[in-house]
């Protein structure tokens, strides 16, 4: 059975993630981490990682970005492995789990869902073809009035797809409104939305002339990050050092 800690436990991800494992005889959750420790789970709960001395497998952190960093610093003293689920991370983040990739096993992914990681490679294979054609290229994603991060970053993994397919000669546009200027033919535009309960949704528009090809992704419950992150952790639990992704998950 893998032995997890729940980085992030009391958030809403974390709760969400503690209610489909409990009762799983493949995973069990040890230990969890939150700075609201105040709220009681079925184990122990610490307010920093400090504290926490129970032995796992695999760290999935649901967090936010600034616990980051001392998630890393005590997955490399650990060498244990880690599922980074928390997006919005500096430069300087991701260059240190770039780092401890070189220490323990890594997986980071800006969503865990199936669908978005299909997704993903599709978006691949449609920019080789429709932005080759000249086609421009926009991404429009919406997310709950809580969310803090903008973009999110499932739209700039996306882009990030896109961009890789032509060659990164790609920049990215946030925001037009103080442009008076025709649309740059090297650029993606990423739109955000914030608003209501809206869980996630992603749509990606190949715009050419007389025609659109959209590509389009609902989240309708966070269950389906929760699954892929607990089924990320049973993948990484004895990798061997390195950096993975959800592709290296479902193959």
């Amino acid at each position: 059975m893998v032995k997890m800690i729940m980085h992030g436990c009391n958030g809403a991800m974390g709760r969400t993630i503690t209610e489909l494992v409990s009762g799983r005889d493949d995973i069990v959750i040890v230990a969890g981490i939150d700075k609201n420790n105040s709220i009681s789970q079925k184990y122990p709960v610490y307010g920093s990682l400090k504290e926490c001395s129970e032995e796992a497998d695999v760290v999935v952190d649901f967090a936010s970005a600034p616990a980051v960093d001392q998630l890393l610093e005590y997955c490399g003293e650990k060498n244990l492995p880690v599922v980074v689920c928390t997006t919005g991370l500096s430069e300087a983040q991701t260059a240190k789990i770039a780092e401890l990739s070189e220490k323990t096993a890594v997986l980071r992914s800006a969503n865990m869902s199936l669908g978005i990681n299909l997704l993903l490679k599709l978006v691949k294979e449609a920019a080789r073809t429709l932005g080759a054609a000249d086609f421009d290229m926009e991404i429009v994603e919406k997310h709950h009035n809580q969310k803090l991060d903008a973009p999110s970053g499932t739209a700039l993994a996306l882009a990030d797809s896109i961009n890789e397919a032509m060659d990164n000669r790609y920049h990215y546009e946030y925001d037009r409104s103080q442009k008076h200027e025709k649309r740059d033919r090297k650029e993606i535009g990423i739109s955000a939305v914030r608003g209501g309960s809206i869980v996630g949704e992603h749509d990606v528009i190949f715009a050419g002339k007389d025609e659109v090809v959209t590509f389009s992704h609902t989240a309708y419950s966070k269950a389906i990050f929760a699954k892929g992150a607990i089924e990320a952790a049973k993948f990484l639990a004895g990798k061997p050092a390195g950096l993975y992704s959800m592709s290296d998950v479902i193959g």
